[in-house]
């Protein structure tokens, strides 16, 4: 790429020399504002180091498309995707008071194992699941895109499979394997989730990955999907199981709650909760997850409105692969990978 501008070229090579830090997961990007990044879950600056007004501009003019930059100037915000030297970034741009800014978070090329992420055993036996809803929650960076690339590359290797992603960007990009695997770009490959979704139906699928739970149309489909035979995948900005089939069933009008109870009842299968917490030892992060399985008896706490009663039976329900996160940090506690100060945190 042609970088006509000394301004950018001294940005893109600083951005270059931290991404190599394998802890940097973030890029804060300000006009008149020092270079930032988050390491280990926290903000650092670079106080020598400001980043131009022209640093913004030049960036999304040589790594965006027309559409992208169409969209940003009409939108004042777009969310994309990027690569710098062959380093994958989701990224969103927006317009601040002192000018545009810019978040890149480093995209892993790498397609993770489920057993390289420490994750509960439970997550195996979702990649055995034939139909239902599977949702993965938390909060902005807390891993729940890794995850779900892990599972995807379990069923990806093991099964024979139609798999078809939506994501708003893509990240993690999978080659096929076992099955097959299309993946689909809002704002690129098609306009919305919700009409990514409805034409998917259409696709002979068997997986379905939704990037993110946004909208009644969407959730409503996703719904239908999993009810009618297929293993579908999304994302929630969501603490906990109960807060998450709250979230859910309160975006349906009133008269349509019951109906989506008995819904939501049938076609869900698991809600993992995850976040990430600071080692004890200072070297990184490691997952924290709440685990809820959609057993019996809490289909029916679902189906009855009772959902604030899910925790309690989650506590009770190890064996069959549930855990809360209290639990699962206490345990991290306990075998010395985070500081007692984490479950404060949570």
């Amino acid at each position: 790429m042609n970088l006509r501008s000394g301004l950018i070229l001294s940005l893109i090579n600083k951005i270059k020399e931290i991404s190599q830090n394998l802890n940097v997961s973030d890029f804060h990007l300000r006009s008149h504002s020092p270079f930032a990044y988050r390491e280990s879950g926290e903000i650092k600056k670079i106080l020598d180091f400001l980043v131009n007004l022209k640093d913004l501009q030049q960036l999304l003019k040589e790594y965006t498309s027309i559409e992208d930059q169409e969209i940003f100037a009409q939108q004042y915000e777009v969310d994309t995707a990027l690569v710098i030297d062959s380093v994958r970034y989701r990224a969103n741009f927006y317009q601040t008071l002192n000018g545009p800014a810019c978040v890149l978070r480093k995209i892993v090329s790498t397609i993770p194992k489920l057993e390289d992420l420490n994750v509960p055993p439970v997550l195996y036996s979702i990649a055995d699941e034939k139909k239902g809803l599977v949702l993965v929650t938390g909060p902005t960076g807390s891993g729940k895109s890794t995850t779900l690339a892990g599972i995807i590359n379990e069923i990806n290797r093991t099964r024979d499979a139609n798999i078809i992603t939506i994501e708003d960007p893509v990240e993690f990009i999978h080659q096929d394997q076992n099955s097959i695997v299309s993946h689909r770009e809002v704002h690129k490959q098609t306009k919305s989730f919700s009409s990514a979704l409805k034409a998917a139906l259409r696709e002979d699928p068997d997986v379905i990955l939704v990037g993110e739970l946004r909208d009644l149309e969407t959730i409503s489909m996703a719904l239908t999907a999993a009810e009618t035979g297929h293993l579908v995948f999304g994302t929630l900005h969501t603490s906990g199981a109960p807060n998450t089939i709250n979230r859910l069933i309160d975006v349906f009008p009133p008269e349509q709650q019951g109906q989506i109870r008995a819904q939501l009842a049938e076609s869900l299968r698991v809600v993992v909760t995850q976040t990430l917490l600071k080692k004890k030892d200072k070297t990184g992060r490691v997952g924290a997850f709440e685990i809820m399985v959609c057993n019996g008896p809490i289909k029916n706490l679902i189906r009855e409105n009772k959902v604030h009663q899910i925790p309690n039976t989650m506590q009770t329900a190890g064996s069959s692969g549930m855990i809360t996160m209290d639990k699962y940090i206490d345990n991290l506690i306990a075998q010395g990978l985070v500081d007692a100060s984490a479950k404060i945190k949570t």
